[in-house]
């Protein structure tokens, strides 16, 4: 089986044709990361810390640790702790990690803390989805944001400074079980399904190590035949995701970003012919007052009138024309000629969408 193996990498070696590698492209099912979440409190603030009339389950949590280490707080104390917050902390379990090994960890505050900058994280575990220990968290916290202000009611902050990060600041404490080492195949899941992609990753699957090898399960998954070794799993698959395949044409797109004025027009978006001329007419208005004086004599009082103006000003654009099967560069060049912004581009694209010239998908966020 080895034998074999190396001889596949050597004419995956001789490959020379310019593609997605399939590790780019696809996972493997059962090999993911896990999601962790945590409870507790982050110390050594610099007054900056949760207001406990506000937030009263600090306190609560405070009470519960000291009573740990034998401590009693006396019951109907007014406990003022303005260098403790409480915090959720999330962290992401990567796939084969191993008890001993450290994942970085995200801080968050709760309450009404101002600030975590400069405290220290006391020990919390973290917690999957099935209720188990999978991580200790523990260390000072990195914080990019801060908080200042004066006495007079004057403040300036810097980024968010009510979250932080601790590189390597959990312990693993339980793996994970994956199904990795499990049966005699494997399932390959598209990043990005496609029917073409599919196929093109089954032909060259079973070109290389024989028909049958690969089966395209649906335009998403492909189910390939595996070692029982778990060595040889691991050297089997570092052969698969090496693989160069030809990716599959997306699905021609137009995208929209009303808020930021941004556009994304993809490779395969073509316009039927069509005439278009956009322009815009501004109107202002202008107040320019006159002064009444009444004459000598005259016992009238100075008054002032009020004069307004009014003017239109239609900018003249002129007509652009998109012929048979206008391409990605034709479009642009045409958009750039008679300098339309952003905002001139989504109408335009709206109203070729709306006529039925685009073919594209039109989609706004």
């Amino acid at each position: 089986m080895r034998k074999w193996i190396i001889s596949v990498a050597v004419l995956l070696l001789a490959s020379t044709a310019q593609a997605d590698r399939l590790k780019d492209l696809a996972s493997i099912q059962g090999v993911r990361s896990n999601q962790l979440i945590g409870y507790g409190l982050v110390v050594g603030l610099n007054g900056s810390g949760d207001q406990t009339t506000q937030t009263p389950f600090t306190v609560q949590t405070f009470n519960n640790m000291m009573a740990q280490f034998g401590i009693k707080v006396p019951e109907g104390g007014n406990v003022q702790l303005k260098n403790v917050a409480a915090v959720s902390i999330h962290a992401d379990l990567p796939a084969f990690a191993k008890p001993g090994q450290t994942i970085d960890v995200t801080i968050s505050s709760i309450g009404n803390a101002k600030s975590l900058r400069g405290g220290s994280l006391l020990m919390t575990p973290l917690k999957g989805i099935d209720g188990n220990t999978y991580a200790i968290a523990q260390g000072n916290l990195v914080v990019g944001g801060f908080d200042a202000s004066g006495a007079d009611g004057s403040r300036i902050t810097v980024n968010v400074p009510s979250a932080g990060r601790i590189p390597g600041g959990a312990t693993v404490e339980r793996p994970v079980p994956s199904g990795f080492d499990q049966g005699n195949t494997l399932t390959l899941n598209l990043n990005r399904p496609d029917f073409t992609t599919a196929k093109n990753i089954v032909d060259h699957i079973n070109e290389l190590l024989g028909p049958g090898v690969a089966q395209a399960l649906d335009g998403g998954s492909i189910r390939v035949s595996a070692p029982l070794d778990p060595s040889q799993r691991v050297d089997y698959l570092s052969i698969l995701e090496n693989l160069e395949v030809d990716v599959g044409q997306a699905v021609a797109k137009v995208i929209i970003n009303s808020r930021t004025g941004t556009i994304v027009i993809g490779q395969n978006v073509r316009v039927q012919p069509a005439a278009v001329t956009h322009g815009s007419l501004t109107v202002t208005i202008t107040e320019d007052p006159i002064v009444s004086q009444p004459g000598a004599l005259s016992g009238g009082e100075t008054a002032v009138v009020p004069r307004s103006r009014v003017g239109a000003d239609e900018e003249k654009k002129p007509m652009f024309k998109f012929g048979p099967g206008t391409t990605l560069d034709e479009i642009v060049r045409a958009v750039n000629q008679v300098g339309a912004s952003p905002s001139d581009l989504m109408a335009i694209l709206e109203a070729l969408k709306q006529a039925g010239a685009l073919q594209a998908d039109l989609i706004v966020i």
